[in-house]
């Protein structure tokens, strides 16, 4: 009976030590740093959420969504001849172990329909959804500070 005893002992630790291992990948793989929204004027309708991400085995940016806004968009800035133009893209690939940093004039999330103006020092909640190399999905929640528009700052076109 003890020899019975002891092997359970044993395999416990080794059985709870490899649950871990596989709930690893689960976890958050994901991370954004330094989000900012832009903040808007009376009557806008539309503006940006700019921030870096960073998957640390790779996926890419599939979906993002906002209580402030009734379409929210991935988008991307570029030039197509001598004009800079800004559309929807399906997908942001994400590099493992890369930040891809989402930026005016370059990568954004396009938060359109907004259903209020978003003053400057408000928080603005956004949920991204990342789909990693292995195809299953994990949403990220982030709370993204509006900052006003400064000199430096490129212009968001209107749609």
């Amino acid at each position: 009976m003890k020899s019975m005893t002891l092997t359970r002992i044993v395999r416990l630790p080794a059985v709870t030590a490899a649950l871990c291992a596989l709930a690893l990948p689960a976890m958050a793989q994901v991370t954004v740093s330094d989000a900012w929204v832009r903040a808007t004027v009376p009557q806008q309708k539309a503006t940006g959420a700019f921030m870096q991400i960073t998957a640390a085995r790779g996926g890419k940016l599939v979906a993002a969504s906002s209580p402030a806004a009734g379409v929210v968009e991935i988008h991307e800035m570029a030039m197509e001849g001598t004009v800079m133009r800004m559309r929807a893209i399906p997908a942001l690939a994400l590099p493992a172990g890369k930040a891809v940093e989402l930026k005016p004039g370059g990568f954004h999330v396009m938060l359109m329909d907004l259903k209020a103006p978003v003053p400057a020092g408000e928080p603005v909640r956004i949920t991204l959804t990342v789909e990693g190399p292995d195809g299953k999905r994990e949403t990220v929640e982030i709370s993204a500070p509006a900052k006003a528009m400064t000199p430096t700052a490129p212009a968001m076109h209107k749609h």
